[in-house]
């Protein structure tokens, strides 16, 4: 059950940056849910909860990196060829069992234990690749030129017993539950799903499908906050559309706040006669108005009912994704135990001239090309409406431009944070 102590969101300033604002979630969150463990085969997106330490060497013994044959590099001529008999076979999982002769070549499969030496002494080091070499009624003939230790893998080579080989927060991906593989782990200590109730307000707005009558409009900012929330691993309740009255938004508040971890809404929070969410909010804990210095999406509702996080997106739909990609979804994700919570961009070359206001960040939609010499370029979208969903369908991701930037020409490198990285 969430426990957050106090009124972690308070902020008594003007206008907040995004970075002054992402670095405080970081600071006054933690994680809220229980830890559990969870098989290795459903573990993918998990947050891990503790450290993961090797208990064994991998591999876990020297072996061969390549099909051939195991020698002695000293018994090899230094400047033409050498020929070696050879009679015994060490295919993969099966140890030759004894020591290994010098003067001799030992047929070897990738991945087969290297063998040991006579009276305790080192064994072959070396292998040759079967390709280099040519063999003929039981003798090989090695060409000059190979190194010592060439294709040899070394026991620990990949991983040292004792070692960290994942750490605590990390949202678990497959190479990850194949590392805890290779090591012998079934299962992880990971947190438990973050459970996240989503509810909109408003008597014009309708579910799709609905007769919708005049002044109605659809809900489409509930259906996307769901989705984006389930993409984080969360569980979602949908509490579905309440009524413009305060003690029905109340009511679903507290006790939606009782069974779960977060609360997450779109619009209905500013100071309209109608709109009921603040009060409603303010009556069962606090509600703190970040006004940020962004576009689109300002003011963002942050708050707590009791102990439980509120997070109030606005109500326009593009910005309800882009304050959700940048804000609420490090929010979510902290709470949910991770450590890793900015997405990662990348440069791109922008194809059109843009002017910006100084002073505040502004995300923009827009589409990514190739071009023939393999550069990227951006296309920004025609219109730049918080309103225009179609922009977010048109768009591969957002190119996100600093404070300080004041225009954007042609040819000009800006920041492309991709959908596919923060949708995730």
């Amino acid at each position: 059950m969430a426990q957050l102590s106090d009124d972690c969101f308070a902020f008594g300033g003007e206008l907040m940056s995004t970075h002054d604002a992402l670095a405080r979630l970081g600071e006054t969150t933690r994680p809220v849910t229980k830890i559990e463990t969870c098989a290795l085969a459903q573990a993918r997106g998990r947050i891990l909860a503790r450290d993961v330490h090797s208990e064994h060497d991998v591999p876990p013994h020297d072996n061969a990196a390549v099909d051939g044959w195991a020698v002695y590099i000293d018994d090899l001529q230094a400047g033409e060829d050498t020929s070696l008999p050879w009679h015994e076979r060490i295919p993969a999982g099966q140890p030759l069992g004894h020591a290994s002769p010098r003067g001799a070549a030992i047929r070897i499969f990738t991945g087969a234990p290297m063998p040991s030496g006579e009276d305790g002494a080192p064994g072959p080091e070396t292998v040759l690749m079967q390709e280099d070499c040519a063999e003929e009624n039981g003798v090989i003939t090695i060409p000059p030129g190979i190194k010592r230790g060439a294709n040899r893998r070394f026991a620990g080579e990949d991983i040292k017993r004792g070692a960290t080989i994942l750490e605590a927060g990390r949202r678990l991906r497959p190479q990850d539950i194949g590392i805890a593989a290779s090591v012998g782990m079934t299962e992880f200590e990971v947190y438990a799903p973050l459970r996240v109730a989503v509810f909109s307000s408003g008597d014009e707005v309708f579910e799709p499908g609905a007769a919708l009558p005049p002044g109605g409009i659809f809900d489409a900012n509930r259906f996307m906050i769901i989705a984006l929330l389930e993409a984080l691993g969360c569980e979602v309740n949908d509490l579905g559309i309440l009524p413009d009255r305060l003690d029905a938004v109340q009511g679903a508040l507290k006790e939606a706040a009782k069974s779960h971890d977060a609360l997450v809404t779109s619009g209905g929070v500013s100071t309209g006669e109608e709109d009921h969410i603040k009060d409603a909010v303010e009556a069962l804990g606090h509600l703190n108005f970040w006004r940020l210095a962004i576009r689109p999406g300002r003011p963002v509702a942050l708050g707590q009912v009791a102990h439980v996080p509120f997070v109030g997106l606005p109500g326009n739909p593009v910005a309800v994704l882009v304050t959700f990609l940048r804000f609420a979804r490090p929010l979510i994700l902290r709470l949910a135990g991770a450590t890793e919570i900015e997405p990662q961009s990348f440069r791109v070359r922008a194809d059109f001239d843009y002017k910006k206001k100084t002073g505040r960040r502004e995300w923009l939609r827009a589409r990514l090309h190739t071009l023939d010499d393999g550069s990227v370029t951006a296309e920004k979208y025609r219109h730049d409406g918080a309103g225009i969903l179609s922009s977010a369908v048109f768009a591969d991701g957002l190119i996100e431009l600093a404070e300080d930037v004041s225009a954007v020409t042609p040819g000009m490198m800006v920041d492309f944070l991709p959908f596919n990285e923060t949708m995730r």
